[in-house]
């Protein structure tokens, strides 16, 4: 470290970071030459990160007179002139050009999304923006507002992928492989706990291996213990079916987990402190945070976690197990550019019996834009758990969720060779061995493709392309010996998380292009009779447009009315039958009902047990109201996002600024109408994500409205014991439902149509206001105070026509449709 570097640091008040800076040996060229990564690095803590990032953003804008600073600098943070310096700015423009002009096609095609080129060009964009925001006039007007509000709200989504499968299917081995991290995820002896679910992440604070894990909370866990004391029913003579002798396995399998396998022994009380002296974070309802430098490290320590497994000792000598204690567990991954916009999130295959769990879990599977299901090659045809994961959770990912993309994955495609020619393998050549498990793979994809066709139930929710097979070696991708890494298809995947990077991110570089047009275009003061020409045009234009998106959106509400209105009468008419088959079910006896019975209005008409289907009493008697409209609301709200009355003709929604600016009479207003065309596809996105969040709702509320009526007999049911108890239960929840049949399906069908019209009535307004403001800022107001930002606004034009790419470039695949933004980048 030399004495610039030193006295740098004193002077920004982090003298602290001085021995790491010497250790490091950073000089006067490698300070200017730090990017994001190695901030990260040298300084963990956010707080002087923060304070050094900026600092060191002001430094490069104050040396853009010395040559050595000046190449680095306007890598990362561009320097700004004032209007008066123009003629020196042109002449400088035109060296930095040179280096920054669009590559050529042969440059463009190796550049790839996902690669290190994408992560650069993102960086370089972001710390151009902060530093436009920095130099930002501080006049409090509509404009320099209006710009702050753009740039702040320049963000990226975080894409979703949802893993599903039975243990052992080869879910952590999977992940790792995609990832590129050996034993990440534990595997292998340990049994997987089926209630915890698993988010992996990029760490971009540091390069360290970080598990946050996430308790329920201890009310919860007092009702579960609660559980194991009323389980058996309140009579001894009360026999049982299997699924109350698996429930209380399951729980006695959390309790022996947690206490030991003598819990039922112990005489204190089992929420003493000394249980939980480990983890006094649950006690205080607080995450705890695991840190380590390695992913071997980690993975260990993640089993208590995560997985269950036989115990080590007996009595208090035992070791504890946490797993039942955990919600969700999120570990986040050092240098991993595929997950810097994409959580992959290991999911249960269907609800909990944990009320908090269960919210968590629709929720989750409701935000997942591609959803991995994982099953072993050799039982992918024959399998039925894989295909009852689908089948349950499938209105969660479709018409009540996002999921564009279903990949089944068939894993262990390698071991095919083993397990069918075991006796004589040995005696094939390779080439022979590779093309018998690519004969195999193809014979799979076939198989499973055909199987999917059959899920009617399913298909109501997602569509057939949608669907994609892959089948994949884990093994052979990190060892090579039978097959190439393109034929284990893992680089398959690898490519659909990179997609999704690269939509993000294309969206993110475009609106920032935009901002930074509207900048330079208001900062030219000239051209006051075409703008306000061009105005009016674009007002007309923009009533037009809105009409046109009007009319589709209330026809649709007249088509759900119809559907719903057929649906309530169909409900009326079969609820009894309908609760009929859930709280008398066939062949089981009474007394053996009881205790599920119990469990299914204690946890409020909706009950998970250890083995089986969910029982969602609620679900059930909205199934006829969700029937009457479930092909309407796929038509209606495709995941998809291409087509229908709401995300399709907001899509078409075009005020055609694009086709203006090519025009020599709107050459004064080119930069404006650039920014409209951006800020036109930006709007359009914004929206279909409202869309895309509203409509789960609107999906969901169906059942919600139900089960708000149905709480009362709940309530009701839940005080009864002793003898008797299953009659009365059974009478009050029936007595409720021919009370309120011809309430509370007309109520349901009235919430959901209110919802359509107040999500119709928000997109129209919210579309018309904010093309209004970004019209009338960019062509009725001057920003003649702003700084010259030439310089930036080429280098950003210049690092989205790299990330765009060449016409000619491979298409993206699996990541599904891409924005209306990105649909639009990648035509301009």
């Amino acid at each position: 470290m030399d004495e610039f570097v030193l006295n740098k640091l004193t002077e920004w008040d982090l003298s602290q970071l001085i021995p790491t800076f010497k250790e490091h040996e950073i000089d006067t060229k490698s300070l200017y030459l730090l990017d994001d990564q190695d901030i990260a690095d040298l300084i963990p803590k956010m707080g002087p990160r923060s304070k050094f990032k900026m600092s060191l953003k002001l430094l490069k804008e104050q040396n853009t007179a010395n040559p050595e600073t000046v190449e680095s600098s306007a890598q990362v943070c561009p320097s700004t002139s004032d209007t008066s310096d123009k003629g020196k700015r042109e002449s400088d423009l035109q060296g930095e050009s040179s280096q920054c002009q669009p590559p050529n096609k042969k440059q463009r095609l190796a550049i790839k999304p996902g690669s290190d080129s994408d992560e650069k060009i993102l960086s370089d964009v972001k710390n151009i923006m902060e530093c436009v925001h920095l130099k930002i006039p501080h006049q409090d007007n509509k404009l320099n507002n209006f710009l702050r509000d753009k740039i702040k709200n320049l963000k990226m989504d975080k894409m979703v992928v949802g893993v599903f499968g039975r243990t052992g299917a080869g879910k952590s081995s999977l992940i790792n492989a995609v990832i590129g991290v050996k034993k990440l995820l534990p595997s292998g002896k340990c049994r997987a706990c089926t209630s915890v679910m698993i988010k992996v992440e990029a760490n971009k604070d540091n390069s360290k291996y970080e598990a946050n894990i996430e308790f329920i909370t201890k009310e919860e866990w007092k009702n579960e213990m609660r559980d194991s004391k009323d389980f058996p029913g309140d009579h001894a003579d009360q026999e049982s079916d299997q699924r109350d002798d698996d429930d209380r396995l399951d729980i006695d399998d959390k309790l022996s987990a947690l206490y030991g396998e003598d819990w039922e022994n112990k005489s204190d009380d089992l929420m003493n402190d000394k249980y939980f002296e480990e983890i006094p974070e649950f006690l205080l309802s607080k995450g705890k945070t695991l840190t380590v430098e390695t992913a071997k490290e980690l993975s260990p320590i993640l089993l208590r976690y995560t997985r269950s497994a036989s115990k080590d000792g007996d009595g208090e000598d035992a070791k504890r197990w946490y797993w039942p204690l955990v919600k969700c567990v999120t570990i986040k991954v050092p240098n991993q550019d595929l997950l810097k916009h994409v959580t992959l999130m290991d999911l249960p295959g269907n609800g909990d019996r944990n009320k908090s769990r269960d919210k968590m879990w629709k929720t989750l599977v409701g935000n997942c834009s591609t959803v991995w299901i994982v099953s072993e090659m050799n039982r992918a045809g024959s399998e039925q758990e894989a295909w009852e994961i689908l089948e349950t959770a499938s209105s969660f990912m479709g018409n009540a969720g996002q999921c564009q993309q279903i990949h089944f994955i068939c894993t262990k495609s390698d071991l095919i060779v083993d397990s069918e020619d075991s006796d004589d393998s040995e005696d094939h050549s390779a080439a022979d061995v590779r093309a018998f498990i690519l004969k195999t793979n193809d014979r799979a994809k076939k198989e499973v493709t055909k199987d999917f066709s059959k899920l009617n139930k399913v298909q109501k929710h997602i569509s057939d392309e949608s669907f994609k097979v892959f089948t994949v070696s884990s093994n052979e991708f990190l060892k090579k010996k039978r097959l190439d890494p393109d034929d284990t298809e893992i680089p398959k995947l690898q490519k659909c998380l990179q997609d999704l990077n690269h939509s993000e991110m294309l969206n993110y570089v475009s609106g920032a292009r935009g901002i930074l047009s509207l900048i330079q275009g208001a900062s030219r003061g000239e051209g006051d009779d075409i703008k306000t020409a061009v105005c009016k045009v674009l007002q007309q234009k923009m009533r037009d447009e809105l009409g046109k998106v009007k009319k589709p959106m209330e026809e649709t509400y007249q088509a759900f009315e119809k559907c719903l209105s057929e649906g309530v009468e169909e409900s009326k008419r079969s609820c009894e039958n309908i609760l009929k088959s859930v709280i008398h079910p066939p062949n089981k006896s009474g007394s053996g009902f009881h205790g599920t019975l119990k469990c299914i209005v204690q946890h409020d008409g909706n009950y998970k047990p250890k083995k089986g289907e969910q029982i969602n009493l609620n679900m059930k008697l909205a199934s006829c109201l969700t029937k009457s409209i479930d092909e309407e609301f796929k038509k209606t709200f495709p995941n998809e996002g291409e087509c229908g009355p709401f995300n399709g003709v907001l899509n078409s929604f075009l005020l055609d600024t694009k086709m203006m600016k090519e025009k020599t009479e709107y050459k004064d207003v080119e930069l404006q109408l650039i920014f409209l065309n951006t800020e036109e596809e930006q709007i359009k996105t914004k929206l279909n994500k409202i869309i895309r969040d509203r409509k789960k709702t609107i999906y969901s509320s169906l059942t919600t409205t139900i089960e708000t009526n149905m709480q009362e007999c709940y309530d009701e049911a839940k005080q009864f014991k002793g003898p008797g108890m299953l009659i009365k239960m059974r009478e009050t929840i029936e007595n409720h439902v021919r009370r309120l049949k011809d309430v509370m399906f007309q109520e349901a069908k009235d919430v959901m149509l209110k919802q359509l019209k107040d999500l119709t009535r928000d997109i129209l307004d919210k579309l018309e206001e904010s093309m209004q403001e970004s019209i009338e800022l960019s062509l009725k107001t001057d920003g003649v105070s702003m700084p010259d930002f030439t310089s930036e606004l080429e280098t950003v034009k210049n690092r989205y026509e790299e990330l765009k790419g060449s016409p000619d470039e491979e298409p993206l695949i699996c990541a599904g449709p891409p924005s209306p933004a990105a649909a639009q980048l990648i035509t301009n």
